[in-house]
């Protein structure tokens, strides 16, 4: 009898425990294959998110993603040129990374403007930010929790290779850093204030007032006696005077 408890025992230690799943397994962010064309449009990415763009030299290319305190942001970029065949010189590519305020922030780590030549069929270009802080004072421009915006772009290239197809792949990691000497703290996240006024449709009537009811012979014409009137005035005079007593001084008298 001892036997069927046995063989329980060892069916329960056979199954999968989730202590030691295996971490493959889990379900992966969706892939990205957009990009967007502004700050505005930018298209939000996750850390280890697998993003793939087609595109066309020229484009500017905008995604933005969240980091928090003592995150250390960084990316990784592939620009596939071996479909822009019969390219007519070299290329300048560059990645920025700006903050919520819009703020570009100095990259520590990566190639962030490679060139490629000619014959290149493969561009890889990085960049590695500053850990983000906790806090920071008004006048700094350490980078602080909240949205961050990626920007590549191609800043030198003849205009005859412009629109030809290209391929953009972007890794993203957010490694942890060390948050103990920041000792302060973020009253909210930077991010964007965008916030639109709303548009008028309703057409005013108009409504009549005090002014249009008043007769079409009215003394509306009549200029508004103030103080700039009296001293324009009373200038005229005094020079009238003035020349008057200059005149007779200096007319020459008749024998």
């Amino acid at each position: 009898m001892r036997v069927v408890p046995a063989l329980i025992a060892l069916g329960v230690i056979m199954l999968p425990s989730p202590a030691f799943a295996d971490p493959s397994a889990e379900p992966k962010p969706a892939a990205i294959s957009s990009a967007g064309t502004s700050f505005l449009t930018a298209v939000t990415i996750a850390a280890e998110q697998p993003v793939k763009v087609a595109a066309v030299t020229g484009d500017y290319l905008y995604w933005s993603f969240p980091a928090e305190a003592g995150q250390r942001p960084e990316l990784a970029v592939t620009v596939d040129l071996s479909k822009a065949a019969g390219r007519s010189g070299a290329q300048s590519w560059t990645v920025e990374v700006f903050d919520g305020l819009r703020r570009r922030q100095a990259c520590v780590g990566g190639e962030q403007s490679p060139v490629a030549a000619v014959s290149d069929t493969e561009l890889t270009l990085g960049c590695r930010l500053r850990q983000v802080r906790s806090w920071a004072e008004p006048w700094d421009g350490d980078p602080l929790p909240g949205t961050y915006y990626i920007r590549l772009s191609s800043t030198d290239l003849p205009e005859k290779d412009l629109g030809l197809p290209i391929d953009v792949a972007l890794d993203l990691n957010l490694p942890e850093g060390d948050t103990s000497a920041d000792q302060g703290s973020l009253a909210a996240p930077l991010v964007p204030d965008n916030r639109p006024g709303s548009l008028v449709t309703a057409v005013p009537t108009p409504s009549l007032t005090t002014e249009d009811s008043q007769p079409y012979f009215s003394m509306d014409w009549l200029p508004d006696f103030s103080s700039r009137w009296v001293w324009t005035a009373a200038g005229g005079v005094i020079a009238a005077i003035t020349g008057l007593i200059g005149f007779s001084w200096t007319r020459r008298r008749r024998a």
